[in-house]
């Protein structure tokens, strides 16, 4: 053999290994993102108790709703805990004339809880609207959803004037009169409507303010250049506070009081997150959301998410953007901080303070 035909097969050889390598390091540079391997031990890593460095994401084992549209006192990924108290003003029922219709319902005597439970319609909806009915209980003075073995003195039926479906009309009325006097009627009481005509009018105003000061907002983060994995991004999003959804590919960032809506949401495909081996999702953005009027501005929501969004960004090597793939600038989260500072005054101005009961029942 030559030297000539030689040098051209070792030429040759270092070719074919430079081509397996390049594609080697291609396939590995463009495989999605793993989460870091925990440290090993010399005993089952599922009986090893959470540590301070490795992130450990609960999942609520209680049944939720959907997330079809309902009046949120929870948000569907964050149930309350049955170990811990609902807050007092969310388990008083809270009608309230700035956003109800009520109808007042006298009696003759005394009515016990048993029978208004009893009493109550099977469905507490009047078309898209919350129906609620509430009892003067003989011993406190207090208004209440009925409980059983008390015994109510008067009750009060309401429906709310508007949500994020849309206003009170006249033919959710007419099934909110329908019910409220079904249920007085079961009760021996007499109930007392209010104009249709002005609660419909009253309806329409409220939904107008409540559409022109509504706000959901939305970052979008994507990756410059390797896909991430599920796994890695739960794990870089349990790093700063996130907790699993009950929804596959969501995460939130819970509030400080237990029971309330969440502070942010981080979701991701649900596919990816449910694929038979979630370690080769290729996942190349996801989003953080915060529903303003749900969540206290002492909360500090917008500044929590911008800092998320900042962090994910710069640990996952991504991009902040907004829906349409235009960058996020610090000028530009600057205009919108302003700018919700002032929807929370105004919210404020009307007895609607962001996180508030009345807030969550009307923006939702």
């Amino acid at each position: 053999m030559s030297s000539l035909t030689v040098a051209l097969a070792i030429l040759g050889g270092l070719v074919l290994a430079g081509l397996v390598a390049f594609n080697t390091w291609s396939s590995r540079r463009n495989a999605p993102r793993q989460p870091d391997a925990p440290p090993p031990t010399g005993f089952d890593q599922s009986l090893q108790g959470p540590s301070d460095d490795e992130p450990v994401l609960h999942v609520d084992p209680h049944p939720t709703p959907g997330n079809e549209r309902h009046e949120p006192l929870f948000d569907p990924d964050l149930p309350a805990p049955t170990a811990l108290p609902i807050p007092m003003a969310d388990r008083r029922g809270g009608l309230d004339p700035l956003i109800d219709v009520i109808a007042p319902v006298s009696l003759d005597g005394l009515v016990s809880g048993d029978a208004a439970i009893a009493a109550m319609p099977a469905t507490r909806r009047a078309g898209s609207k919350p129906v609620a009915i509430e009892g003067l209980n003989e011993h406190n003075g207090e208004w209440e959803p009925p409980v059983a073995g008390q015994r109510y003195g008067a009750f009060q039926v309401g429906v709310q004037l508007a949500n994020r479906t849309g206003a009170l009309n006249e033919i959710e009325y007419s099934e909110f009169v329908v019910k409220a006097q079904a249920f007085a009627d079961t009760v021996n009481g007499a109930p007392e409507f209010p104009e249709m005509l002005d609660e419909v009018a009253r309806a329409r105003e409220l939904d107008q303010f409540a559409s022109a000061h509504d706000a959901q907002l939305g970052f979008v983060l994507r990756a410059r250049h390797a896909a991430w994995s599920p796994g890695y991004v739960q794990q870089n999003a349990a790093r700063l506070g996130f907790v699993a959804g009950l929804i596959p590919g969501r995460m939130v960032l819970p509030a400080a009081e237990a029971g309330l809506p969440p502070i942010i949401g981080l979701s991701f495909d649900t596919q990816a997150a449910l694929a038979d081996d979630p370690a080769q999702s290729a996942i190349r953005e996801l989003t953080l959301s915060l529903d303003v009027p749900q969540v206290d501005r002492g909360e500090r929501p917008f500044v929590r998410m911008r800092e998320s969004a900042a962090t994910l960004a710069r640990e996952m090597d991504g991009v902040v953007t907004d829906g349409d793939g235009q960058l996020l600038r610090e000028e530009t989260m600057d205009v919108i901080g302003a700018d919700l500072e002032q929807l929370y005054d105004t919210l404020d101005s009307r007895d609607l303070a962001a996180g508030s009961h009345l807030a969550r029942r009307l923006f939702s």
